[in-house]
């Protein structure tokens, strides 16, 4: 019973409809739990709407944790490795902060209130449902090393830029993080208004951070990309291997 219990609250496969009207609920539920957080209402249609949310993650919850050691395959030790980890976090982040509001006792303590913020918690619960994630994810750690020396490029282009912006303009810019601030502006090229360059030198400085922010904010995007194509690609020719086993085994 366990093992049929893991394979429908997993991702759902193609040809197990049971699995495919769990994740499709729960997609559902995790759609309609943000409603009230959106709406910054708590009574009464909105109510129901996240204590029967809460009640179906807890359900979700339990379930996991009940086939624990299904998914981590550390025997006994499964069951008390997966409370920590990082999925099962976020399921009990999205569960406590309405347990708690619903406890009109530990609403007197205003601290406790902070963590009905933790509801938007939520949305990360969706991750496991979507086969596209775990590709996008594999996509970022194969290409960690290129990111990584675009994240340097970045950090190092936006410290020169604002050592050179604060020396030639040091009213305008009265501390270095005002210069930093303004350099990663003008290196994202978002341009919010707020702290500019007023000088000849300066607007100079600013329109070749902006041009060359353009090409370093580009770089990391056709990274990703090149990274996420190859991983379809795998993918699908491990589907395509799959198959043609099950042939053969036929």
């Amino acid at each position: 019973m366990r093992t049929r219990i893991y394979e429908i609250i997993e991702i759902a496969d193609e040809n197990d409809i049971a699995s495919r009207v769990y994740d499709i609920t729960m997609m559902i539920s995790i759609v309609v739990s943000l409603v009230p957080v959106a709406a910054k209402r708590t009574d009464g249609i909105y109510w129901y709407m996240d204590i029967c949310t809460t009640m179906i993650f807890m359900v979700d919850y339990l379930l996991r944790l009940f086939t624990a050691d299904k998914k981590l395959r550390k025997g006994a030790k499964s069951f008390l490795v997966y409370p920590v980890t990082p999925m099962a976090i976020i399921d009990l982040l999205a569960i406590l902060p309405s347990l708690i509001a619903v406890n009109g006792g530990l609403r007197l303590i205003k601290l406790l209130r902070l963590l009905r913020t933790l509801r938007v918690f939520r949305v990360f619960k969706a991750v496991r449902y979507s086969k596209s994630i775990p590709i996008i994810v594999q996509a970022f750690k194969k290409q960690r090393e290129s990111l990584a020396v675009v994240g340097v490029l970045a950090i190092g282009y936006i410290m020169v830029s604002a050592l050179i912006v604060i020396s030639i303009e040091p009213e305008t810019f009265p501390t270095f993080f005002d210069a930093v601030y303004w350099a990663t502006v003008s290196l994202t090229t978002v341009g919010y208004g707020d702290i500019y360059a007023v000088s000849t030198a300066g607007k100079i400085i600013t329109m070749i951070s902006s041009v060359f922010g353009i090409a370093i904010v580009a770089l990391p995007a056709g990274i990703i990309t090149a990274g996420y194509m190859d991983e379809i690609k795998m993918k699908k020719k491990a589907e395509k291997e799959e198959k043609k086993n099950e042939k053969n085994e036929k």
